[in-house]
């Protein structure tokens, strides 16, 4: 019952004993205050009325009892509190320290062991545990601490330092040599080796420090502790000393990550010393063996180096150096960009180093494009033709232009595509070195496996350079069975032969040609025939190879050409009986009768044939009109010009996408005389077709 009291709560009841919070309320009133205060007033206001704190009455002990009660109770309570929390470092120290005030020591030491039990790894404890010895002067007490925290915890180095330091106080120098010594043993970090030789130093004893120098470098053999080593030597003006411990850093760490730093310190040695040459050498040598990634700041100070002590050759090649630095690090950055590989090789080629320029072309060429596709290979060849290029014009070392010719040539995919380029440049390269039979057998592989047009055509222009009419024809050959719809190589073909004066092989070679199925530029094969006959003086076989172009197609020109051919066959004969004085008209009006024959036939064609050609038939009689004119006396231009249109401007509309007139355009359309007679009947036509149209619509109505 809550009515009925409690003996623990002093005979109250739990209500008397309850804590009412105020309720609480909500404001109604949100309207800002006449008087606004400040956080600041409330705080000082709270701070001034705060009652005093409540502390415990002094206790004054007036006698040994007191003293002697004080004390038990008070290791009670420290006892009770490490026996409830035994891993409590807070309250073991607390505990010692209040021993070490009440002036019992041996207890204050009883506490301080049990709890190196509890954690012996706390370098804390060992600390504040030596600290108490020291304090009070039990120096051969601290002295046993020392040694058995150094003993259990060798790699905490403020133990060793701590104990270093009590000895050194004390005066007792071999005694701190001593535990130098027990720790360099265990192979500290360099702060502890440097500790060691500034603790020598300070009692002058160089030649100690010197050793404990040659000792530091072996344990810790980076380029840090050389330097360390150098300066302390340098300092002393031990010059020859310094530059042996550069030079054995160097032989040792040349390849290390932190070599460049090193090489800047050498360097700056060399430089304090007035060796120029020295530090030139030294920079130039870091240049070429440390990685470019990591020597931004060795070229930096070899820039700053030349600009100081240099002629304007060391500051152009300092320059360079340094525009050898960008190129590495963009193409670290992206090593499939070409461009900045080309950027890197022209420098090297400018700076002349034969190792150097091949160094990079190899880095360059190993970079090969991750895709079988031609487009990310065009950019690439060109990295091969260069080296190539270079080792045959600048190296001039032709062993190894071949082997870079051929080693590009196993490269590249020829299944998939090819380069003539490097094909047809490896075979010149044969012919310039006076080895036809490698660059046969280069241009032979190449036909075989990649063949082009480039590389048949020059393979050709080789052999009849040389003469060989039997090869020549044989390549023409194989050129044909690999493309026979290819024009160029027929009309070429063809070509050669009659250079040859064979001439029956040269028309047949023409006849195979226009019989095949399909052709990539028939009207350059034809007209090479037609030029191939007139030349001959054929004129009779030219007029049948223009009818057989007339049935396969009428185009405008094939008219054109073929008028023009009957106007001048036999020109050149007639020109020179000119000379002779033996002039015959009547060939001349025969040539005229010709001509006019073919203009008719074709006027007849467009007219009735293609009506709706109406732009080339004005053209065909434009040119009719020409050649009338070109007759002189012999020429009849009223037979052209009662055929001649009437130009006229019309509109038509544009349609848009879905079909609706959006817009309409001029254009010039052409009004012959023939057309005008014949239309009333195509009038009287169009009509029949109107109402034929209208007849079958209401028939399927």
């Amino acid at each position: 019952m809550a009515s009925e009291s409690d003996p623990s709560l002093g005979f109250l009841t739990k209500r008397d004993t309850e804590v009412k919070l105020p309720r609480s309320t909500r404001v109604k009133n949100k309207t800002p205050a006449s008087i606004q205060i400040t956080a600041e007033q409330i705080l000082r206001e709270a701070r001034e009325r705060q009652e005093p704190e409540i502390r415990p009455p002094k206790q004054k002990i007036t006698d040994s009892h007191e003293l002697a009660d004080y004390r038990l109770r008070k290791r009670k309570e420290f006892e009770d509190l490490i026996r409830r929390a035994r891993w409590n470092t807070g309250a073991w120290v607390k505990y010692a320290a209040w021993e070490e005030s009440q002036g019992d020591f041996a207890r204050a030491r009883s506490v301080w062991e049990r709890v190196l039990d509890v954690d012996y790894r706390n370098p804390t404890l060992w600390l504040k545990y030596a600290e108490l010895e020291m304090r009070h002067r039990f120096i051969n007490h601290a002295r046993n601490v020392w040694d058995r925290a150094v003993g259990l915890l060798p790699r905490v180095d403020q133990l060793w330092y701590k104990y270093i330091h009590m000895e050194e106080m004390l005066g007792n120098v071999a005694g701190a040599r001593q535990i130098f010594e027990r720790w360099m043993d265990w192979q500290p970090d360099t702060k502890g080796w440097l500790s060691y030789i500034k603790f020598e130093l300070r009692y002058n004893e160089v030649d100690r420090a010197r050793s404990i120098y040659e000792r530091f470098v072996v344990c810790h053999p980076r380029p840090s502790s050389f330097i360390k080593y150098a300066k302390f030597e340098a300092k002393r003006g031990e010059i020859a000393r310094t530059r042996a411990v550069y030079e054995r850093a160097i032989e040792l760490l040349s390849e290390d990550e932190d070599a460049e730093l090193l090489f800047v310190a050498f360097a700056e040695f060399e430089e304090w010393c007035k060796e120029t040459e020295r530090a030139r050498c030294i920079y130039k040598f870091a240049l070429d063996h440390v990685p470019k990634g990591r020597a931004e700041d060795l070229y930096k100070r070899y820039l700053a180096f030349e600009k100081q002590y240099g002629d304007k050759a060391g500051i152009e090649d300092a320059i360079i150096s340094k525009r050898r630095f960008q190129y590495e690090e963009e193409v670290r950055k992206n090593p499939l960009n070409y461009d900045s590989w080309f950027d890197y090789i022209r420098l090297e080629e400018n700076g002349g180093n034969k190792d150097m320029v091949r160094e990079v072309y190899e880095r360059a060429i190993a970079n090969v494009p991750p895709a079988e596709e031609k487009r990310y290979w065009q950019r690439y060849i060109y990295l091969w033709i260069n080296y190539a290029l270079y080792e045959e014009l600048d190296a001039q070392d032709m062993d190894r232009t071949r082997e870079v010719y051929r080693e590009c040539l196993k490269l590249i995919p020829h299944k998939k595509f090819s380069f003539a380029k490097i094909w047809l440049m490896a075979a010149q390269f044969e012919i310039r070195q006076r080895n036809i039979k490698s660059a046969r057998q280069i241009l032979g592989n190449a036909i075989g496996m990649a063949p082009k047009d480039k590389i048949f055509k020059k393979y050709i222009e080789i052999e009849l350079q040389l003469g060989n009419v039997s090869r020549c024809r044989i390549l023409y050959e194989k050129y044909l069975e690999w493309a026979p719809a290819n024009c160029y190589a027929w009309c070429k073909y063809a070509e050669f032969e009659r250079t040859l004066n064979e001439t029956e092989r040269a028309r047949a070679l023409f006849e195979l040609a226009i019989a095949q199925p399909a052709l990539d530029m028939p009207e350059l094969l034809w007209k090479a025939y037609i030029d191939f006959e007139i030349a001959e003086g054929e004129f009779e076989r030219t007029r049948q190879l223009y009818d057989r172009l007339l049935d396969r197609t009428k185009h405008l020109k094939v008219w054109i050409s073929y008028a023009k051919f009957e106007a001048s066959a036999g020109i050149e004969d007639e020109d020179m009986d000119k000379e002779k004085n033996d002039y015959n008209e009547e060939q001349h009006r025969e040539r005229i009768k010709r001509c006019r024959v073919v203009f008719e036939r074709a006027f007849d064609y467009f007219r009735t044939g293609a009506p709706e050609l109406k732009e080339e038939r004005a053209m065909l009689l434009e040119e009719w009109l020409n050649l009338e004119s070109s007759f002189g006396n012999l020429g009849d231009i009223s037979v052209v010009q009662s055929k001649l249109p009437r130009k006229v401007k019309r509109k038509r509309p544009i349609s848009s996408e879905d079909g609706t007139p959006a817009a309409f355009e001029e254009y010039i359309d052409y009004i012959f005389p023939d057309d005008v007679a014949l239309a009333p009947n195509m009038k009287l036509l169009e009509a029949a077709y109107k109402w034929k149209k209208q007849k079958i619509d209401a028939d399927e109505d």
